[in-house]
């Protein structure tokens, strides 16, 4: 598959500008990831991107509906990554693609509710704002710290070297992010 296939499945599944900003956020985090790690970008971007394709269409299956598809299209690898983004699910950790993507996803969003609440957005974020955010339970009451810590204790990184990494990659599109 290609992120251009991607993409087209993407928009026909979800409309809703706020989601689909998600997905690319987490798309953007992924590749810079995949090229830190030496992996396939196009293969971690297009999972980034696809994570909750099904997520407006058909919340009560997801991540059920877009695993279906990608294993239809014989992208089993990406597939088992979207259906192991959440721990709860109980789906097993297989490799530094699933490892990533979980670590990714919360935190990514949680980052950029950081963004939103500060007058000069993402130019001067800086970690320890973010971790401070992260110990008051009332801010973006929805984001489960659980799994934020859980996701980097899988990638194996710091807390702080992953949260920098993930604020250097949105900077460098702040623009098209809106942050």
């Amino acid at each position: 598959m290609t992120l251009h296939e991607a993409r087209k499945i993407l928009t026909d599944m979800t409309k809703s500008a706020s989601l689909l900003r998600h997905m690319r956020s987490i798309e953007l985090v992924m590749t810079a990831y995949a090229e830190k790690f030496g992996e396939n970008k196009e293969e971690w971007a297009i999972a980034g991107l696809l994570h909750d394709a099904d997520y407006e269409a058909f919340p009560d299956r997801h991540p059920g509906v877009i695993v279906e598809k990608l294993r239809e299209l014989g992208e089993e690898k990406i597939a088992h990554a979207i259906s192991a983004h959440y721990t709860k699910w109980n789906v097993p950790y297989t490799n530094s693609l699933d490892k990533a993507l979980l670590a990714c996803d919360e935190l990514t969003g949680f980052t950029i509710a950081c963004c939103q609440v500060r007058p000069d957005g993402i130019s001067t974020l800086e970690p320890k704002s973010v971790i401070k955010k992260l110990k008051d339970k009332g801010f973006a009451a929805k984001v489960e710290r659980d799994e934020v810590y859980k996701g980097v204790e899988l990638l194996g990184v710091e807390l702080v070297e992953h949260i920098a990494f993930i604020i250097n990659v949105l900077r460098n599109h702040k623009e098209e992010l809106g942050i």
